[in-house]
């Protein structure tokens, strides 16, 4: 991938309802700063700076085929809008794109890969991640109940439930088969030690697994 080189860093706002999730992205990025600096933490979706480039992390939130990325597209302070994900159904993608994203870029990325994409977007191209479905999340990002064992797609299921949604709606926001949403279920169930669904989601609130709604303005020193 070839790396293009700017004469300031790039002002990035990130975007995510978790924390936890946010943050881990945020000081992933943090040891490049030369090359990416994060303006702001938005957990509310309405950016306030103005900002090159907008990463729109995709855990536990609505995919590209919904509302929110469209008001992130037409926000007037965000020259470009990447979606970072782990979901690559093509029709995300396709829709993604009509909505006019700059970029799809995958969670499975180094961070030296993922900074190299982002140098590629603020040129102006854009940029789809190859799809590496059996590829580990990228090393240094952070999700609610890693510490307790659960894998990002686990974790990702057990906050949606804990948001409410029924294994159907889970299913249809996640491109997930239900059958693989039910084997998620199962193992978050065993992992967290719990034997229902309202345990299951009672654990969740305890554990952090409710959006959070503030924002982090200039990040570690940002704009």
């Amino acid at each position: 991938m070839v790396t293009n080189v700017t004469e300031s860093p790039i002002l990035i706002a990130l975007v995510n309802d978790y924390d936890v999730v946010t943050t881990g992205l945020a000081t992933m990025l943090d040891r490049y700063r030369e090359r990416v600096l994060i303006a702001e933490i938005d957990l509310n979706l309405g950016v306030a700076d103005q900002v090159d480039i907008v990463l729109y992390d995709t855990f536990a939130q609505p995919e590209s085929d919904v509302d929110e990325l469209s008001t992130l597209v037409a926000n007037p302070r965000a020259r470009r809008v990447v979606v970072y994900t782990w979901n690559f159904h093509p029709d995300l993608i396709e829709r993604a794109r009509g909505q006019g994203t700059d970029g799809y870029l995958s969670k499975t990325l180094p961070a030296k890969d993922l900074v190299a994409a982002l140098e590629q977007v603020h040129s102006g191209e854009t940029v789809i991640s190859p799809q590496a479905p059996h590829a580990r999340t990228a090393p240094g990002l952070d999700w609610p109940g890693r510490g307790e064992g659960l894998t990002d797609r686990e974790a990702e299921v057990l906050a949606l439930i804990t948001q409410g949604m029924s294994n159907a709606q889970v299913a249809e926001l996640t491109f997930l088969s239900p059958n693989t949403i039910k084997s998620y279920i199962r193992n978050v169930y065993r992992k967290i030690g719990v034997g229902s669904r309202t345990q299951a989601v009672l654990w969740g609130v305890d554990h952090g697994f409710t959006p959070d709604h503030h924002r982090i303005e200039h990040w570690r020193g940002g704009p």
